[in-house]
């Protein structure tokens, strides 16, 4: 009885260790996303957006120890540099920006997470790094939530999906993470890159965009548990489905299309960085929490962002792009 009773113990014992070592990584999301945290993501914040990077105008002192900052971070976690760049670093030049009237050379910073099954297929996340700089007092525009909040999020998401990576669950698509220059005087690092991709654009599933995450629209403040999504299903209504059904299964945001009208005045489509993607028939999620009285003014600082609500948004791209990553067929283009 005794080596009947060891010997169906050990055979109970392997096939319990034979589960866990083949967990569907689907159900290792939710702990992964649970990594990106508001405290992680307010220690970020309080320095990648403090007087000290000078409000990050492009090609300024500023911008370039912003730059330093994020390379620094991917380095730090073990996240490789995108193929094609120089260290992190995709350079554009100074000429890109003639016509400006300080035009110097700024950087785009790429990291990258190759796919394990279809690495030629390629998901970016992005964001603008830059800001507005100073005015002539000195005061710095911090740019916390525009768009240091876009920033920091799409550093934690990436290493969120890093440590993924370390415990054998690497997303099958690859991913971008795209941190873009010169978006606030016109676009120019977003531009840059679709003009120079770093892989083929009819190889890139979507971009997921992230401008602004970080603050309450004054119109939502008795509601506060919302994201405004901007051109989800311009280009692939599967794309918004799968949005969609993300949140409902673990976020529970209230999604707001309510900027997808094409009469709306503001026109925030053709506003951030995703739409040099969308321009190029790549599908695009704009992610935005609406402007607010402290937009561009000295006054956007770290000490106002809603930090638990910006996790939460934060790890609502990462279930949506862990999702696109993971899933047999790349989402169709309608």
């Amino acid at each position: 009885m005794k080596l009947l009773f060891i010997a169906i113990f050990s055979t109970l014992t392997f096939s319990c260790n034979s589960t866990q070592n083949t967990t569907n990584p689907k159900e290792k999301n939710v702990e992964y996303a649970n990594s990106i945290t508001a405290q992680d993501l307010k220690k970020h914040l309080y320095i990648y957006a403090g007087d000290e990077m000078e409000g990050r105008m492009t090609g300024s002192k500023g911008q370039k120890m912003a730059v330093e900052y994020i390379r620094n971070f991917y380095k730090k976690e073990g996240i490789a540099a995108a193929p094609g760049t120089t260290d992190y670093f995709q350079e554009v030049p100074q000429s890109y920006f003639a016509g400006k009237r300080e035009p110097r050379s700024s950087e785009n910073v790429v990291a990258f997470i190759k796919g394990s099954e279809k690495p030629e297929e390629i998901i970016v996340i992005s964001a603008h790094l830059d800001h507005v700089g100073m005015d002539k007092e000195g005061n710095v525009f911090n740019g916390a939530d525009d768009d240091g909040s876009g920033t920091v999020s799409i550093m934690e998401i990436a290493q969120a999906f890093q440590k993924a990576v370390k415990d054998g669950h690497p997303p099958k698509r690859s991913i971008l993470f795209l941190h873009v220059t010169g978006e606030e005087i016109g676009l120019y690092g977003s531009r840059y890159y679709t003009e120079n991709p770093l892989f083929p654009l009819e190889n890139t599933v979507c971009d997921l965009n992230i401008d602004m995450i970080g603050r309450i629209d004054p119109d939502k403040k008795e509601n506060p548990n919302y994201i405004y999504l901007i051109g989800s299903n311009k280009l692939s209504q599967e794309l918004q489905d799968v949005s969609s059904e993300v949140n409902e299964k673990y976020t529970q945001l209230e999604l707001d299309y309510k900027y997808d009208d094409p009469d709306d005045p503001n026109r925030f489509y053709y506003r951030s960085d995703h739409y040099n993607f969308a321009k190029n028939n790549v599908p695009i999620i704009f992610y935005f929490n609406g402007v607010h009285e402290d937009y561009h003014k000295i006054t956007d600082t770290p000490d106002k962002i809603e930090y638990d609500l910006m996790a939460k948004r934060a790890q609502l791209i990462f279930y949506t792009a862990w999702e696109i990553a993971n899933r047999e067929n790349r989402i169709a283009i309608d």
